[in-house]
């Protein structure tokens, strides 16, 4: 996959088929734009995704947005699915007073765009005036087919990135796996810790999530971890630590992710990791000792082994 980004100067030879939109989290209503692009690229079209390197709402509304999907994390969703190129655009303030008719002509053009698949939701240009409709106004104009997908339903409401990122902040992961088609993750290299859990015999992996990236609740949860191709089990904590000491100069810990593997050896640090938050079990808690954590945390092992149903990698 070809990945275009912090630049406005896209240009593909095509013919082309497009599919745009925000793609934060890639969730299932997002999986069928995908398919229905593919679909496209079978028949012959350059299979192409145009999304913002980040969320509208930042520049336009002045909100802090967390995202379900880091820019990095987006670049190898789309490159597993096969799509040919990527183009994250910057949100600058020209792009956001842009016409949509004057985006429509760029981007056909500059793309040699012969097909574009979009949400029925889909807004562009300034202040969200471009939709399906003009689209569908142009299309023989500039010579494309226009697809428009129906938005996916779950429980009675449609599957939104807003909904994903609802249930995740009351922490029902398995919801939000359910509106995903995945559990929610977060990549990582695994850092050099306090090692306090290697010195009470259970060792953590840890890793620091980007900054943007939105944080299931501070707890602890049945997750899953991919390791070179492998997947293995355990439990995952999210939060500051509260029973460890923070270092000198430090009012309190980090936020931080890390996650004890069942029946795992090796050495890891430095690594890139994938870890799945299944199931919340327990709000992150301070003990008033070590000996404490270390007896709730084999409560949690417990609890995770109970969860899978297994104790072995896959």
């Amino acid at each position: 996959m070809i990945c275009l980004e912090h630049t406005q100067q896209f240009h593909i030879d095509g013919p082309c088929a497009l599919s745009l939109g925000k793609f934060d989290g890639l969730h299932r209503g997002h999986e069928e734009l995908l398919r229905r692009l593919m679909d496209k690229r079978r028949q012959g079209l350059v299979a192409a995704v145009f999304t913002f390197d980040i969320p509208p709402r930042k520049l336009t509304e002045g909100e802090g947005h967390r995202l379900l999907s880091t820019n990095a994390e987006k670049q190898a969703l789309f490159a597993e699915r096969g799509i040919d190129y990527l183009l994250q655009c910057p949100f600058t303030p020209e792009i956001m007073r842009m016409e949509p008719e004057a985006f429509l002509d760029w981007l056909v053009r500059d793309l040699h765009v012969k097909s574009i698949v979009v949400g029925e939701d889909f807004c562009f240009g300034h202040n969200r005036r471009g939709n399906h409709r003009l689209l569908a106004r142009f299309a023989g104009e500039y010579g494309y087919d226009l697809e428009v997908v129906k938005k996916l339903r779950y429980d009675g409401r449609d599957i939104s990135s807003t909904y994903i990122r609802e249930e995740i902040a009351k922490g029902s992961m398995e919801t939000a796996a359910n509106l995903l088609g995945h559990p929610y993750y977060i990549d990582g290299i695994v850092l050099t810790g306090n090692q306090i859990g290697r010195t009470i015999g259970i060792p953590t992996a840890n890793i620091e999530a980007e900054p943007e990236k939105l944080l299931p609740p501070f707890g602890v949860y049945a997750a899953a971890i991919d390791i070179r191709g492998m997947r293995y089990y355990g439990i995952a904590n999210i939060g500051r630590k509260p029973t460890i000491q923070p270092k000198e100069g430090q009012r309190v810990n980090p936020i931080g992710v890390e996650m004890h593997i069942l029946d795992f050896q090796g050495d890891i640090y430095r690594e890139p990791v994938r870890i799945y938050f299944h199931a919340f079990e327990r709000p992150e808690t301070r003990f008033d000792s070590i000996s404490d954590l270390k007896a709730q945390i084999e409560k949690d092992i417990v609890f995770s082994r109970k969860y899978f149903g297994k104790s072995t990698k896959d």
